[in-house]
């Protein structure tokens, strides 16, 4: 799931990132255009209801692909993505427009 916070005193977007609450996660990462598609550098926090999540602030009028990297082996969309694009791996990525 996707919440988006404008902020008026920056040229950003505040993203929170949540993992789908039907994937079971021993670990989570978001990846995407915006660390490069690294899978390591933005791990997301668990939560005490078991939600995994991640906010970051993004350059407001652009789109970013993403998708979670679940248990280090598994990739996820984020169902309430603002649209999907496809991917050179017979798949689709998730889109957030900031």
């Amino acid at each position: 799931m996707l919440k988006k916070q404008v902020l008026k005193s920056k040229p950003v977007c505040k993203v929170t990132f949540t993992l789908p609450e039907a994937i079971k996660a021993e670990s989570a990462y978001l990846v995407g255009d915006f660390n490069n598609w690294d899978e390591q550098s933005t791990a997301m926090k668990k939560a005490r209801n078991g939600h995994f999540s991640v906010t970051l602030e993004l350059e407001k009028g652009r789109e970013y692909q993403f998708r979670y990297l679940v248990n280090g082996t598994e990739w996820h969309n984020d169902w309430h993505a603002d649209k999907y694009l496809p991917n050179p791996f017979s798949g689709d990525n998730s889109v957030v427009t900031t």
